[in-house]
This record gives C-alpha cells, structure tokens and sequence, in this order.
C-alpha cells in the first residue's frame, strides 16, 4: 500500500528487499494468511491499529521461521502463527511477526488450518469461555453465521455442547451455515427472524447473542435475549454503529458484551496461550473443521478484499503467495 485507501484500488504487487527481523521478531516465509475486515479498515486508515503507508496489509500470517532476532525463543525452521509486524504484513512471500505473541503450530495442524483458526475461533473461544461463560445446553444466535467469523462461532457453540441459530442473507449461504453444523438456519431475507427464532424458542428466546455485524439486525436480535442473556459485541461489518437502549436492559436484565480479543495479548498472554492450545487441540481431534472456502495468490488479492468488503465471501478466505 503506497497510500491509504480501499486495497481492491491502491493494493500493487512489487519487490521489496527482504525485511531483516527487529528486536522482539522473527521473519517466516509465508505458507498462509487470512483475510479479515479489519485488514480492509488497515488499508482504508480506519482500523484503531494504524500502519502508516507504504507499508504490506495482511495482520497475520502463518510460515517457516527463516530468521530470528535474538531471545525471542524461536529457531530456524519452526511453523508458527502470529501478529505481523509493520510494515511487513502477511500478503507477501516473507513477513515479520511479533515473537511473544506468536504461537508454534503444532504437527498434527496444517499452516492453513492453523491459519484460517487464529483469529475468528480465537475470538469465539473468549467471547465464549471468557465473555459470556458459555455453558453447555445454551442456545446461542450467531449473525453472518456463512462467514470466516460465523462459521467459526457456530462450531465452537456446538463443540460446547450448545443448540445453535445461524442467521444468514441468502439461501446459498444457509447451506453454508447447515454444513458449519448450526441446528437450526434462518435467512432473514427471506424470513422473519424474531418469528422463527420465538418460535424455535417456544417464545423464550437464546442466551447469547453472537454478533459480528452491527447495524439494522441489532434492534431484532436484542429482542431475541432470554432473561439473563448475553449479547456479544463482535464488530460491525454492517458499518453501523448500533446502541442498546439502557431500559431495555433493565427490564430484561440482559448484558451487552464487548469481545476485543486482540487486546488480551499484551493483557493476558498466558490465558492467550491457553486459548491456542484448546483451539489446536480441538483441531487435531477434529472437534473443529475450519471451512476454507477460497485460497488466493497475488493475483486474486485485491478482488477477495473487495468481495470480503461487499460480505459476499463465505467461512475463510486465504492468502499463498506460493498460488499463481
């Protein structure tokens, strides 16, 4: 990114000299990395964590250690995951990442599982275990449950023993959200959503609300809280900023919840630590499956975004420089 803007216009691909690790970093050779709304928000100078141009987008990525600056624990040819770090983003052949909060990944996991779990199901974990306390046999309501961020709360709901609700925008993505293992899909397009929910419910309503899109639904899935539920503030891939109105609270004794899982890195690294190796672990024993719908090279980088931007991708969607 030479300037600041929408990446599917100002994202070129050039050469660059091979960035030497600084302190406190290592330099990986790229197998995978995945693209997230916030890389968008990065590119557009949006996102609460600014690089400053020129810099190379993608916050995270997956590869081979080939270099490494001193103490940082890691040595020459270890697979890890972790936080990029600027202006060495993941969409290139070589990146720098943040030692102390990268993670090994493990032999049994592939780079791109490992890849396509690091952030979305991170997320569910501490929204769930951390946020909400999730308990089995709760109802939980995921929104945008086709996409990389759905996909992934719906499993780790069901892993937790849970009945699930995916909501989805169109048919093609409801079957996306049956095969992520929701028990229950209703596309609000075509659907009313508080009536099949209510009635799904016997007019009790879910626990917990998953929401990663802000916007028109807010209103709706709040009404949807049982007593005591929880609403999980996730993001606003809707770009609408909503607000909960105090009185409603009150009188249905429901919590709002934010989820900022990237600020329990450097709050908590040892809970982080605990969160990958629970992740990992339902990985290997196949308790999750991430569902990686499209791995891109170069080529196809810019055009993903875009459509990753329109909310018009569905599970995860990866970077491989190695992909013509």
């Amino acid at each position: 990114m030479r300037r600041l803007g929408d990446p599917w216009r100002e994202l070129k691909a050039v050469e660059l000299p091979l960035p030497d690790p600084p302190p406190g970093s290592v330099r990986i050779r790229v197998d995978a990395s995945d693209l997230n709304f916030a890389d968008i928000l990065q590119c557009q100078g949006l996102y609460q964590v600014k690089w400053m141009p020129p810099f190379t987008p993608g916050m995270v990525a997956a590869g081979i250690v080939e270099a490494a600056s001193a103490q940082t624990g890691f040595a020459a040819g270890e697979r890890v995951v972790g936080p990029t770090v600027e202006p060495a983003g993941g969409f290139a052949e070589q990146s720098l990442l943040l030692a102390e909060q990268s993670h090994r990944i493990p032999p049994s996991v592939s780079s791109r599982s490992a890849m396509a779990v690091h952030i979305t199901y991170a997320t569910a974990w501490f929204a769930f275990h951390r946020r909400a306390h999730l308990a089995p046999g709760e109802s939980v309501l995921v929104l945008a449950a086709a996409g990389g961020v759905g996909t992934a709360a719906v499993q780790m709901a069901r892993a937790q023993g849970c009945w699930v609700v995916g909501a989805v925008g169109g048919s093609a993505k409801a079957e996306v959200a049956t095969q992520a293992g929701a028990d229950l899909v209703v596309d609000y397009e075509a659907d009313d959503l508080y009536r099949r929910v209510m009635e799904a419910t016997d007019g009790r309503g879910v626990d917990v609300v998953y929401d990663p899109v802000g916007g028109r639904h807010f209103n709706t899935v709040r009404r949807l809280l049982a007593w005591e539920g929880r609403l999980l503030v996730i993001g606003f891939a809707g770009g609408e900023i909503p607000a909960a109105p105090a009185n409603h609270l009150l009188v249905k004794n429901y919590s709002v919840v934010g989820v900022h899982m990237g600020a329990y890195r450097e709050r908590d690294p040892e809970l982080v630590a605990q969160c990958y190796a629970d992740v990992h672990g339902q990985l290997a024993d196949g308790r999750i499956r991430p569902f990686i719908s499209e791995v891109v090279g170069f080529e196809a980088l810019p055009g993903a975004l875009e459509r990753l931007g329109a909310r018009k991708t569905v599970g995860r969607v990866l970077f491989d420089p190695s992909i013509s």
